[in-house]
């Protein structure tokens, strides 16, 4: 059965550039079942799924529900829910943690400071695993379930630490996905050896770029940008490449030129183009055949220091 994973892998589609966007993630344990807009469709009280989702629009949080991997009863017996605040902002990326007995707790939080950075004492400081989230929910897409939950509870039962399962990162068509925090770097088409690999890396405070979609701190362009920076000195430190700046084209061209800055100074202007991905295959299981947006990066250019 030919699913839209499998058309996107056939096709080699391209990963740099796809990752969901989000400075900060708000995530919350809720186990059982979910539906496709979890937020308002599981076990979480919906009202308070609503109200989270409205109160985060245009701050740059995201809202997500996690769960352990395994079965999924559907119960409701009351548990304390595990919460996690990231933010992925290089130079300033952490992960805070704490639980609550009720997610209504959650909707006192200032999510636009939340967004800009500011934890405001939120939990403690996440001082375990970092954590791995495999997009699990296959009422979205069912590539995620078929392809997701094999990989989050391979990896869970091999003693992989801080491995949970996840609503919604984005790209069915490019399950497994995964996203490891707080550096905040998506993955696609992860496979288990695959996935060890990159939390070795980022316990050392090291990205690996290899099937990387890009980091959600910044828009599509600019993570294709880094990433291809990243490729051409082969820097694998995290934290050490920022985007600075991004001029977009005129109206009816879809291109950028994206600003990319190192903490010793150095500078790239890496112009990125949108193209259309060729030829249609469905974005989504069930879904129609489309052309999905790349970013393709065209030319990295290296820009003198400033004199002093």
């Amino acid at each position: 059965m030919s699913t839209c994973a499998t058309a996107s892998r056939d096709l080699d589609e391209p990963l740099a550039g796809t990752a969901a966007t989000a400075r900060t993630w708000l995530l919350i344990e809720q186990p059982g079942p979910w539906g496709a807009k979890a937020l308002t469709s599981s076990h979480l009280d919906p009202a308070v799924g609503r109200a989270l989702e409205s109160t985060a629009e245009g701050t740059g949080v995201r809202v997500a529900l996690i769960r352990r991997p395994g079965r999924h009863a559907d119960c409701h017996a009351p548990t304390r829910h595990q919460v996690y605040i990231a933010h992925t902002g290089p130079g300033n990326a952490w992960l805070r943690g704490t639980t609550v007995d009720s997610p209504e707790e959650l909707c006192a939080l200032d999510l636009p400071a939340l967004g800009a950075g500011d934890h405001g004492g939120f939990g403690e400081p996440h001082l375990g695993a970092p954590l791995a989230l495999v997009c699990t929910n296959g009422k979205r897409d069912r590539c995620c379930a078929l392809l997701g939950r094999p990989l989050a509870s391979e990896l869970a039962a091999a003693g992989e630490e801080g491995v949970w399962e996840v609503t919604h990162l984005g790209g069915h068509r490019f399950s497994p996905t995964l996203l490891v925090l707080p550096h905040g770097y998506a993955y696609g088409r992860a496979t288990p050896a695959g996935v060890r690999e990159i939390l070795e890396a980022v316990r050392a405070d090291r990205i690996l770029v290899e099937g990387c979609r890009g980091n959600s701190a910044w828009d599509r362009p600019g993570q294709a940008a880094e990433l291809a920076v990243r490729r051409m000195i082969a820097e694998h430190r995290a934290g050490v490449l920022d985007v600075i700046g991004s001029e977009h084209g005129a109206d009816d061209v879809p291109l950028w030129r994206v600003t990319v800055a190192h903490t010793d100074g150095r500078r790239w202007l890496v112009t990125v183009a949108q193209g259309a991905s060729l030829p249609p295959r469905p974005e989504s299981c069930g879904g129609a055949l489309g052309s999905p947006a790349r970013m393709d990066v065209t030319a990295v250019r290296e820009l003198l220091a400033p004199q002093v």
